[in-house]
Order: structure tokens, then sequence, then C-alpha cells
């Protein structure tokens, strides 16, 4: 077997195990579209780490629509200008939610994560919806930022070492004339400072993801540089 076919056989198996091990539903917040969803979070990154023999797995973020994701994806089908014909780059795009509803407003889209499994997401959803959406597996936060229109960021703010690298990298793309888009429901480690608010939103928790407390997520836009 060449190293090509390997490859389309990894890649076949981790679409298998998406479709085995998720239900295809509207998330709550956004019935204009579909995602393959976890019933069950813990029991499927149970199962994922079984499957693929992965200790440590991160959990299957890829599995479920956050509700920063959510709210983003809800503003950008609601303002389509925001995106429409302009390049997108959908930052930690896990399911790829906020990715598909920019394509859906019109976008030209690329979805980036590290993630194996939430490549293989991201291309069964935007199957499901449609519409195209580019994917591509990289840690793109240890490169310069690419020459697009727009970075989205859905919900990206929950572990202070990852948003250590993710605010000075959104703020480089900001410096180049890239507009930032992040939504969030109040973590932790969301910036304080040099965020507008362009909308903010009602949102369903599911408690077993969600604290009791999170019942509405905002839009920002990093505000440039002074």
């Amino acid at each position: 077997m060449s190293t090509e076919q390997a490859r389309a056989v990894a890649h076949e198996r981790l679409r298998a195990f998406v479709r085995e091990h998720t239900e295809l539903r509207q998330p709550d917040d956004v019935p204009e579209v579909r995602l393959h969803l976890a019933r069950d979070l813990t029991a499927l990154w149970a199962r994922t780490e079984e499957e693929f023999a992965r200790p440590g797995l991160e959990p299957p973020f890829w599995a479920t629509a956050w509700a920063g994701g959510r709210a983003l994806a809800r503003y950008l089908l609601d303002s389509p200008a925001s995106v429409s014909g302009r390049t997108v780059l959908d930052l930690g795009s896990g399911s790829g939610l906020c990715a598909i509803a920019a394509a859906m407003a019109g976008a030209t889209v690329t979805a980036v994560d590290i993630d194996d499994l939430s490549m293989a997401a991201i291309e069964l959803n935007a199957e499901a919806n449609a519409v195209p959406v580019c994917r591509l597996q990289r840690d793109v936060l240890a490169q310069e930022p690419p020459d697009v229109d727009v970075v989205v960021a859905g919900d990206v703010w929950y572990e202070r070492t990852m948003s250590e690298r993710f605010l000075p990298w959104l703020r480089a793309a900001r410096r180049r004339g890239t507009r930032v888009l992040l939504g969030d429901p109040g973590r932790a480690y969301l910036p304080r400072h040099g965020l507008e608010t362009l909308a903010r939103y009602p949102v369903t928790a599911d408690p077993a993801l969600e604290s009791a407390a999170v019942r509405h997520a905002a839009v920002f836009a990093l505000s440039a540089p002074s």
C-alpha cells in the first residue's frame, strides 16, 4: 500500500468513527446548521482513547457545539455582510460550526484545527450542509498570521496556556489589517481589554458541558491597535 493509500484508509477510518459515534442534528440556537454531535461527550472521549490508543487525549471538542461558537455562528448568519465575499480563517474550528456559518454567509473559508478527528468532522459537517470549506490541520499559531480578510474564533478562551498563545497571534493578525471576530460566553481567559462588543445572545446551556451560570454569549471584534 502506498503512503497516499494508507492516508486515505486512515482518513476514512476517522470519518467512519465520527459517523458511528455521533448524531446529525441541529445545534441549539443555530437551527440553520446540521452537525455530527455527541449525545454523551464523556463517553465519546473514553471511546476515542480506546479506539485510537491515545491515552491522555484532549476532549472531543469536535463533537459538540460550544456556547461561544454558537453565538459567533448566529452572528455570522444574522450579519452576512460581515464576511460575505471575503476570505475567512476559522481558528480552532472544532466541529466546523463557525466555518460552515461563514460559508453559508458567502465567505471563502478555511477551517483550521490540530485534531485529525476534527478534520474528519468538519469535512462531514460541511458535506451535510452542502457548503465548501477548506480544511487545514496545522498549528498555525507557530507561524505568522496568513493574509486573510477575517479570522473567526469561537470559544477558545477556556485554558490559560492556549489563551496566552492565541492573543498575541490574533493581535498580530489585527495589525496586518485582518478583522478578528470572537465568540465567548465569559470564559476565564477572555481578554479584558481591546474588545468591541458586537452582539449578545441568550444561549441554551448544556448542563453536561457548561456551568449553570452560562446564559448568554457575546460576539466581539478585536480592536485595532492604537
